[in-house]
């Protein structure tokens, strides 16, 4: 696949170039962006304003996509699917630059891209992006959708959804609801880290912080977690290397207090990698009892095992095994808690991860839903008369979430609901939601990730 012409040797790419091989890698590898782009940063070294640069170039291009070639294909006289990819690539960030960052100079994102064009192709190529990027530029403000478009199709190209997608949801909650949901999807995600609880309070933790000029402030949904006001990579802070806190999303967060685990407990965790909830539990058990932290991929029980070291945590014991198969490797009623949170669609975390909404389609839904399904019947012969399993997904979608439980219910005699723990939730809608055992949390209710819960107690 052509890619055009790779920077010539010891000369160091730019934010722009960086983004354009990772956007075109996306468009004929359909390889991950996150993935791509933390490697292309670790080896190109940028500078911190390059490399910001080119992260919002790579997210925002993917997070603008449809939208960006609904206005592009007007300019592109033979359709941009004719296009060699690097060039699609290249017209699509640049275009996204025009439209929506303010803090570009339209003419300059034009003349980055002839200049890039040049480097990477030949002179009618160059020519080319020229004449279609100074068509954009002349047309800015007349590119407007048409007045009468459907609803969905119209919201989907207003907040940059798949059609597919955007009428699901306004058929599940409403077209006001799924507009919310859109929105806050295209906004940057929070950072927000969970203090370790085994090391200090939150409010020791953010006074340690501000004396460093890490200004945080306390997350309205989890009672253990801070918001990061301003301040520098938290991954690489001493603080983090010692254990003191976790990166991790204050959805997600909810999950190990909804399972309420207790010191000297014997806690399943059925998918544990990358370990966020599995260490949130051990903390939670004053690391004392037995966590087993199983996960089918080798490379990703590593992960358990390292955070684990990380947060000085010595009840976790990691397996690797499907989670179907677990069964037959632990006696029947061996286990106080079970949590599953459970391989899902990641409709949820889209605002993190915005590849997710253009390669999922409606029948990953009904297959994951199937995986689900099976992993349920098999781990929760496993769990104790009494005992609770909390079932877990990063999604938005009733099929992967409040359905699937209450299939379960149906099918499985002995299991109900379980209300969550009192004062766990902030006051208000999501609490009396939680009365009923299941909590299914909206990204733009709290701007955290879509998150569903569920608690049901064993006879």
């Amino acid at each position: 696949m052509n890619r055009g012409t790779p920077p010539a040797a010891g000369r160091k790419p730019g934010a722009r170039e960086a983004a354009l091989d990772v956007l075109t890698r996306v468009d004929t590898d359909q390889a991950y962006s996150n993935l791509l782009l933390n490697q292309a940063l670790t080896k190109l070294k940028l500078e911190r304003q390059e490399a910001a640069l080119a992260t919002e170039l790579v997210y925002g291009t993917i997070q603008r996509l449809n939208t960006i070639d609904y206005f592009l294909g007007r300019f592109a006289s033979k359709g941009l699917e004719r296009l060699q990819p690097w060039v699609r690539s290249l017209l699509r960030l640049s275009f996204y630059q025009i439209r929506y960052l303010d803090r570009i100079p339209p003419h300059a994102a034009v003349n980055e891209a002839v200049n890039l064009a040049k480097k990477r192709g030949h002179q009618g190529i160059a020519g080319l992006v020229n004449g279609i990027l100074r068509s954009v530029l002349r047309e800015k403000d007349r590119l407007t959708l048409p007045e009468k478009l459907p609803a969905a199709e119209r919201l989907a190209l207003e907040e940059s959804h798949p059609q597919w997608l955007v009428e699901r949801w306004i058929r599940r909650y409403g077209e006001d609801t799924a507009a919310a949901m859109c929105r806050a999807n295209n906004r940057h995600p929070k950072a927000s880290i969970r203090v370790n609880l085994l090391r200090g309070t939150r409010e020791e933790l953010a006074r340690s912080l501000a004396e460093e000029g890490i200004e945080t402030r306390p997350s309205e949904l989890s009672p253990q977690g801070l918001i990061l006001e301003s301040g520098g990579n938290l991954a690489g802070h001493g603080r983090f290397a010692s254990g003191e806190y976790t990166i991790q999303d204050e959805s997600s967060m909810l999950v190990a207090l909804a399972v309420a685990p207790e010191p000297g407990m014997r806690v399943l965790d059925c998918c544990a990698a990358p370990g966020g909830k599995t260490t949130h539990l051990s903390e939670l058990m004053g690391n004392k009892g037995e966590i087993i932290a199983s996960d089918v991929h080798e490379h990703k029980e590593k992960l358990i095992r390292e955070q684990a070291t990380r947060l000085k945590l010595g009840n976790i014991r990691t397996v690797v095994s499907d989670a179907r198969e677990l069964a037959a490797k632990y006696p029947e009623a061996s286990f106080d808690r079970i949590l599953l949170d459970a391989p899902c669609s990641g409709l949820g975390v889209i605002r993190r991860k915005p590849d997710l909404k253009w390669t999922k389609s409606e029948g990953d839904i009904t297959e994951i839903a199937a995986v689900q399904r099976a992993i349920l019947r098999a781990v929760h012969p496993l769990l104790k008369p009494g005992g609770l399993l909390i079932y877990s997904t990063c999604t938005t979608e009733p099929e992967e979430n409040a359905a699937q439980i209450r299939r379960f219910l149906e099918e499985t005699p002995g299991f109900t609901p379980e209300p969550f723990p009192e004062g766990m939730l902030p006051e208000g809608e999501v609490r009396e939601e939680a009365k009923s055992g299941m909590l299914q949390l909206l990204p733009h209710q709290f701007d955290s990730d879509g998150f569903f819960i569920a608690r049901l107690r064993k006879a």
